[in-house]
């Protein structure tokens, strides 16, 4: 099996990769243009293995994205490049649309291209898989779950530019027949997490004994799914999905964001005690503009459908998260010192000129 990864080298995509080639044993392309959440070093449990490659581009390229397609032959392309943070999205607007939307509508014309020149057999079993969040859904109240079927009401810049390129994949495989299928998560948190995002920088900030800043009340709620058991879910959909198809991938580990903070400083002091609970180092700031109150996915199509279950639950999940950030300050130091946690997304939006 011969797999393309777009965004191979983020938080998500180097886990679908390292699962793929170590689990799996496919043999794996791996796309990223690096910006500054791409890490090369999220993929040195893969590093000089002979099934896979690592190619620099980013998805805008057209001549790029032909060039790794062409060449590499792939059986499967799953598409995870983006960016992905909604703070960034409030004031960079314009990086969001370019890389989620138009770099989304470059692949998958080279995509397209190459799978209408395959012979019948290849091109039957070809698919495209492309990797969305639920913020395209918008926010829930206080009851319900997101279905497949769930009206897409983006409130943010990035849900906005995510919600564009899931109806320009299925546009795709609805026009041109292109075998597409695309997958919808919840929150993830894992090892290789980028620190700007609330895990890994409460993480980073309590072991540190820095301020933990909550935004708003802390009340928001997630759904939280652990990175590998999303990197399998991926795996299965292409898999076994059908043509067409959404499929929402949830953990069914519903927190508020308070609580998930609390948590991490209990594990954090069980670990690594200190004079006083890291508890009180937690500093409620400033709600992010438009912040979603709820989101809530109901998996039963995947569950069903595919037979995917998640693995981890949230409490023993977090507590192997603390413990890798603990284990591998190899990886996160070289990244606070490019990015040392400042607040972002609570200015003007940018204004194209």
């Amino acid at each position: 099996m011969r797999v393309i990864v777009t965004g191979g080298a983020g938080f998500i995509g180097s886990a679908l990769v390292r699962y793929l080639i170590l689990d799996r044993g496919y043999e794996v392309l791996t796309i990223d243009a690096l910006t500054y959440a791409g890490c090369e070093a999220s993929l040195k449990a893969v590093e000089g293995k002979a099934n896979h490659r690592f190619f620099k581009a980013n998805i805008c390229d057209r001549a790029a994205m032909d060039t790794a397609i062409v060449g590499f032959r792939p059986d499967r392309i799953m598409h995870l490049a983006a960016e992905s943070h909604v703070d960034r999205s409030i004031t960079s607007a314009a990086d969001f649309i370019q890389t989620n939307v138009v770099g989304t509508f470059t692949l998958l014309e080279a995509a397209h291209h190459y799978w209408s020149g395959l012979e019948t057999p290849a091109k039957e079993a070809f698919r495209f898989l492309h990797v969305s969040t639920d913020e395209v859904y918008g926010s829930l109240g206080d009851e319900g779950l997101f279905t497949e079927t769930t009206p897409y009401d983006p409130s943010s810049p990035y849900s906005a530019s995510k919600a564009a390129s899931d109806h320009l994949a299925k546009a795709w495989q609805r026009t041109y027949g292109l075998p597409v299928v695309v997958s919808n998560c919840s929150n993830n948190y894992g090892a290789y997490h980028f620190p700007e995002k609330l895990i890994p920088l409460s993480i980073l900030n309590a072991l540190e004994r820095r301020v933990l800043p909550v935004y708003g009340k802390g009340e928001n709620v997630r759904d939280w799914l652990f990175v590998d058991d999303h990197a399998r879910a991926l795996d299965i959909i292409i898999e076994k999905g059908r043509v067409g198809e959404t499929y929402n991938v949830g953990g069914r580990n519903e927190r508020r964001n308070i609580d998930v903070v609390r948590r991490i400083c209990t594990v954090l002091d069980q670990l690594v005690p200190g004079e006083t609970p890291r508890e009180n180092l937690i500093e409620f700031v400033t709600d992010r503009p438009g912040h979603d109150a709820r989101y809530a996915i109901d998996a039963t199509k995947l569950e069903n459908e595919l037979g995917w279950r998640a693995q981890e639950a949230f409490d023993t999940g977090i507590e192997k998260t603390v413990r890798w950030y603990l284990d591998n300050a190899w990886w996160w130091k070289p990244l606070r010192e490019r990015y040392d946690g400042e607040r972002l997304g609570l200015t003007a939006a940018k204004v194209l000129a």
